[in-house]
Protein backbone atom coordinates (compact mmCIF):
# COMPACT_ATOMS: atom_id res chain seq x y z
CA UNK A 1 0.00 0.00 0.00
CA UNK A 2 1.24 3.63 -1.00
CA UNK A 3 -1.17 5.49 1.02
CA UNK A 4 -5.19 5.59 2.14
CA UNK A 5 -8.14 7.34 0.26
CA UNK A 6 -8.27 10.51 2.88
CA UNK A 7 -11.63 12.19 0.93
CA UNK A 8 -13.38 12.64 -2.50
CA UNK A 9 -13.04 16.09 -3.44
CA UNK A 10 -15.62 17.49 -5.27
CA UNK A 11 -15.28 21.00 -7.03
CA UNK A 12 -18.30 23.23 -7.01
CA UNK A 13 -19.24 27.04 -7.23
CA UNK A 14 -21.69 26.70 -4.07
CA UNK A 15 -19.86 25.07 -1.65
CA UNK A 16 -22.74 25.31 1.05
CA UNK A 17 -25.70 23.70 -1.35
CA UNK A 18 -23.19 20.67 -2.44
CA UNK A 19 -22.31 19.49 1.19
CA UNK A 20 -25.84 20.10 2.38
CA UNK A 21 -27.70 18.17 -0.24
CA UNK A 22 -25.07 15.18 0.07
CA UNK A 23 -24.93 15.48 4.23
CA UNK A 24 -28.77 14.65 3.57
CA UNK A 25 -28.66 12.23 0.98
CA UNK A 26 -26.06 10.25 2.92
CA UNK A 27 -27.24 11.17 6.61
CA UNK A 28 -24.14 13.04 7.26
CA UNK A 29 -23.28 15.84 8.50
CA UNK A 30 -20.54 19.42 8.58
CA UNK A 31 -17.45 18.33 10.61
CA UNK A 32 -15.23 20.81 9.00
CA UNK A 33 -15.16 24.06 7.15
CA UNK A 34 -12.02 25.91 6.23
CA UNK A 35 -12.71 28.92 3.57
CA UNK A 36 -13.59 27.28 0.62
CA UNK A 37 -13.31 24.06 1.39
CA UNK A 38 -16.19 22.23 3.47
CA UNK A 39 -15.73 18.46 4.89
CA UNK A 40 -18.87 15.87 5.89
CA UNK A 41 -18.95 12.85 7.89
CA UNK A 42 -20.80 10.70 9.75
CA UNK A 43 -22.14 12.59 13.29
CA UNK A 44 -19.72 12.68 15.25
CA UNK A 45 -16.72 11.79 13.57
CA UNK A 46 -14.55 14.90 13.83
CA UNK A 47 -12.54 15.82 10.95
CA UNK A 48 -10.30 12.36 10.98
CA UNK A 49 -12.98 9.42 10.27
CA UNK A 50 -14.17 9.29 6.17
CA UNK A 51 -15.66 12.22 4.91
CA UNK A 52 -16.52 13.65 1.27
CA UNK A 53 -15.07 17.38 0.59
CA UNK A 54 -16.01 20.19 -1.67
CA UNK A 55 -14.02 22.48 -2.46
CA UNK A 56 -14.95 26.00 -3.89
CA UNK A 57 -14.29 26.43 -7.35
CA UNK A 58 -15.78 29.75 -8.65
CA UNK A 59 -15.42 29.29 -12.36
CA UNK A 60 -16.88 25.34 -12.24
CA UNK A 61 -18.48 24.14 -15.08
CA UNK A 62 -20.66 21.33 -14.75
CA UNK A 63 -20.75 17.90 -16.34
CA UNK A 64 -23.15 17.38 -19.55
CA UNK A 65 -23.10 13.94 -19.11
CA UNK A 66 -23.42 11.85 -20.93
CA UNK A 67 -22.67 14.32 -23.09
CA UNK A 68 -18.52 14.30 -23.71
CA UNK A 69 -18.56 17.91 -24.23
CA UNK A 70 -17.61 18.53 -20.58
CA UNK A 71 -17.07 15.24 -18.91
CA UNK A 72 -18.45 13.76 -15.85
CA UNK A 73 -15.19 14.49 -14.11
CA UNK A 74 -16.10 12.68 -10.67
CA UNK A 75 -19.45 10.92 -9.96
CA UNK A 76 -20.59 8.40 -6.69
CA UNK A 77 -22.31 5.60 -7.03
CA UNK A 78 -24.69 5.29 -3.53
CA UNK A 79 -26.47 1.78 -2.90
CA UNK A 80 -29.94 2.10 -2.04
CA UNK A 81 -32.98 -0.24 -0.59
CA UNK A 82 -35.79 1.65 -2.20
CA UNK A 83 -34.72 2.77 -5.89
CA UNK A 84 -38.33 4.79 -6.13
CA UNK A 85 -38.05 6.33 -2.15
CA UNK A 86 -34.71 7.23 -2.85
CA UNK A 87 -35.46 9.45 -5.98
CA UNK A 88 -39.02 11.07 -4.54
CA UNK A 89 -35.99 12.00 -1.70
CA UNK A 90 -32.80 13.20 -3.77
CA UNK A 91 -35.44 14.95 -6.06
CA UNK A 92 -37.09 16.61 -3.48
CA UNK A 93 -33.28 17.85 -1.88
CA UNK A 94 -32.68 19.72 -5.51
CA UNK A 95 -31.24 16.75 -7.57
CA UNK A 96 -32.97 16.29 -10.99
CA UNK A 97 -32.57 13.18 -12.85
CA UNK A 98 -30.49 12.79 -15.91
CA UNK A 99 -31.01 10.31 -19.09
CA UNK A 100 -30.31 6.97 -18.42
CA UNK A 101 -32.30 3.57 -18.68
CA UNK A 102 -31.40 0.53 -17.03
CA UNK A 103 -33.12 -1.51 -14.88
CA UNK A 104 -32.08 -0.62 -10.87
CA UNK A 105 -30.35 2.24 -11.94
CA UNK A 106 -30.87 5.84 -11.99
CA UNK A 107 -28.46 8.87 -12.75
CA UNK A 108 -29.13 12.02 -11.65
CA UNK A 109 -27.41 15.45 -11.45
CA UNK A 110 -26.68 17.30 -7.82
CA UNK A 111 -27.38 20.63 -7.33
CA UNK A 112 -23.76 21.96 -8.59
CA UNK A 113 -24.66 19.54 -11.66
CA UNK A 114 -22.20 16.39 -10.50
CA UNK A 115 -23.38 13.45 -11.89
CA UNK A 116 -23.99 10.80 -9.34
CA UNK A 117 -26.06 7.55 -9.18
CA UNK A 118 -28.37 5.16 -6.96
CA UNK A 119 -28.78 1.44 -7.12
CA UNK A 120 -30.32 -1.29 -5.66
CA UNK A 121 -27.74 -3.87 -4.82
Amino acid sequence: MIGRLETVVLDCADTRAAAEFYAAVLGMEIVREDGGWIDIGPAGSGPDGRVLSFQHAPDHVPPTWPDPAVPQQVHLDIEVEDIERAEEQVLALGARRLPWQEPGFRVYADPAGHPFCIFVA
